[in-house]
Parts: C-alpha cells; structure tokens; sequence
C-alpha cells in the first residue's frame, strides 16, 4: 500500500542516516520507473540513473560531494545525469542549459515522492564536484551530472522544514 502524494510531500524531508538493509528491488524499480515518468520537454527524457550500491564508488561519491557521509552509507545512490546534447538537438542552448536540467529535477522530485510513497526515505545532494562524480560512476562524458539521490530506510526521521505561507510566495493575476 503506498501513501497518498500530498502526505508524501509534506512528509518526504530529507534523512542523513541510513539503516545497512538493502530496498527489494522490485520497490527499487518502481522507484526509477517514477523518475522515468517524469515530464520533460518536448519527451525528449534526456536522463540517464547510475544505480550504485558498490561501497568502494559510493567511498569514491561521498569524496566528492565533499565528504557527505550520507553518501557513503545509504544502500542506493542514484546518480542522476542529464543528457545536453539529446536537448540541444531539438532545442539548441536553451534545451542543453536550461531544460534538461529541469527535466532531471523533475525525474529526481518523482522518486523522491515514489519513495516516500512506499516507505522509503532520501536525501537529494546537489553540493558535489561534477567532474569527479562522472569519473567516480564512470559516465560517458557527454553526460552531466546533476544530483545524487541517498535512497534506504532512514536511521532517523525526516527532519521537516517551515515552508513559507502562501501569501508570501504566491501573486494571482486575475
């Protein structure tokens, strides 16, 4: 049974300590199929996910994502990389700077939700050295990495943050 969406966003906050147990992995493949089904423009789907449960890459990962320990202990890292070329084909600059980077924001944000909706937790790294995360999973280097995905039953709980009220954020024009 998986939880209602907006229970898992208000819930899905982030999770630094993992327990060692590996995810099954048909609740692994339905978490990449998530992402997977993520918009993107024009379904171009310029994504690629390096699956790494190898203790001596993910050593290699957390270096450089500058010593993250959540890194190193998450069973999964999901190392999510764009693919700008595949963009600028149909969409030139734009398409290699800005949109297949959205796209893979988008792919992240839906195993994110697919996770917490079937019990599993995370922590979405954004702050890591590109070149040496393509080197540590050995991507192509056409492919740019964007995010890293900490995936495992949490050893603790999602710390959540205060969001901002919707007065302060939002302009209806009518």
């Amino acid at each position: 049974m998986t939880k209602d969406v907006f229970d898992c966003m208000r819930e899905a906050g982030s999770v630094r300590e993992f327990k060692p147990e590996m995810i099954p992995e048909p609740t692994l493949t339905r978490i990449l199929e998530a992402g997977c089904w993520a918009p993107s423009a024009g379904n171009l789907q310029p994504w690629y996910f390096f699956v790494v449960h190898n203790r001596d890459v993910k050593e290699k990962l957390a270096q450089a994502c500058f010593d993250q320990e959540q890194v190193l202990d998450a069973p999964t890292v999901v190392v999510v990389l764009a693919d700008p070329a595949r963009a600028n084909e149909r969409y030139a600059e734009r398409g290699a700077q800005l949109y297949c980077i959205q796209d893979t924001a988008c792919a992240t944000e839906n195993m994110i939700l697919a996770a917490a909706a079937l019990g599993i937790q995370s922590c979405w790294v954004g702050a890591f050295d590109e070149i040496a995360v393509q080197r540590a999973v050995e991507a192509p280097p056409r492919l740019r990495a964007v995010a890293i995905l900490c995936l495992g039953y949490g050893d603790e709980s999602a710390k959540m943050k205060e969001r901002f009220p919707l007065k302060d954020v939002v302009k209806f024009i009518h």
